[in-house]
């Protein structure tokens, strides 16, 4: 349906071919965008970036709106079972990683899902670190357990609730965080002489995350923004220096000085038997490798010229082949 893809750290660009009977692009706004600039900011942004490529005539409409909100408590998510949650979708799942009990989902697969999870354990294995100064803007203090519970609502939904458009989407959030945290999912504590469910208490925190103002526009964003993708330096060399210790295990080495000088003899050799194996020069093996990836995180200098440009292309179709 889309032919050509367009993607860095704040876009997700699918256009699709003239002429043809589809939306002219079908655009994901990614998470830490949306923490540097509004949601209208963002479709001015890019409406701009579409109006290069074509006419931009109608309004933009929403596929799918994730409303989030990360907070703070010391309060055991797991101390209640699947028997308090009371709600209109069928699926209740929780999650724990090596015994750690990590979040609840429900509803995933339908048209609104809920996340309730450990923002922080999530942020340690993702490396998404552009939350933190936020939290502490906020207050957060170091050590504090933050937790996010996120409403994911479909396209399907939203064309029922006739709230397609951004502008009405932007205009709703509060009845959508309403519907979501009163009539469609509910935490309660379980009175098990009311055999009505619907009339069981609500959970003290339930009662202040479902009040959450989502018309009041004060919270916090970034004052810089990154549109390369590119790991962190730390996280590049955090690898580099896992294959080091490797190594040196393998080896049973102790020696570091030793240890570097032989590790980086042992790659050299192993970057020229690949170079050999394909059947080129190691110095274009390099070159298109760097290619490949720059052009993953979106680091490639767009000032390069023609002929270095044509020698990189093939490199990267070289390299590409042999990943």
């Amino acid at each position: 349906m889309f032919a050509y893809v367009l993607e860095d750290n704040a876009f997700r660009i699918q256009l699709s071919r003239p002429q043809k009977a589809v939306p002219m692009a079908y655009v994901k706004i990614s998470s830490e965008y949306l923490t540097y600039r509004t949601p209208a900011q963002a479709e001015a942004h890019l409406r701009d970036l579409m109006s290069h490529w074509g006419a931009v005539q109608s309004v933009a409409n929403v596929s799918r709106i994730d409303l989030y909100l990360d907070f703070v408590s010391h309060q055991a998510m797991n101390e209640w079972d699947e028997n308090a949650w009371v709600t209109h979708a069928g699926a209740i799942n929780r999650y724990s990683i090596d015994r750690h009990f990590t979040g609840w989902a429900i509803g995933l697969g339908g048209v609104i899902a809920m996340r309730l999870y450990d923002k922080v354990t999530e942020i340690i294995k993702s490396q998404k670190n552009y939350l933190i100064p936020l939290w502490q803007q906020a207050g957060h203090q170091m050590g504090d357990p933050v937790w996010r519970l996120e409403f994911q609502f479909k396209r399907d939904f939203l064309k029922q609730k006739e709230i397609q458009s951004l502008d009405l989407c932007l205009a709703n959030l509060g009845g959508l965080w309403s519907y979501a945290t009163t009539e469609w999912l509910k935490l309660t504590i379980p009175n098990e002489a009311d055999q009505t469910r619907s009339r069981w208490p609500v959970h003290p925190l339930w009662a202040a995350l479902s009040s959450v103002d989502w018309e009041t526009n004060d919270s916090p964003l970034k004052s810089r923004f990154k549109n390369d993708r590119a790991p962190s330096e730390d996280a590049c060399l955090d690898r580099g220096f896992s294959g080091l210790t490797t190594f040196m295990a393998i080896k049973g080495m102790d020696d570091h000085h030793e240890g570097l000088y032989d590790y980086s003899s042992a790659v050299a050799k192993h970057i020229q038997s690949i170079a050999d194996r394909m059947g080129i020069p190691v110095d274009e093996l390099i070159a298109g490798k760097v290619a490949f990836k720059a052009r993953l995180f979106n680091t490639m200098n767009n000032n390069i010229s023609e002929e270095d440009l044509d020698y990189l292309a093939d490199a990267y179709r070289r390299a590409a082949d042999g990943e």
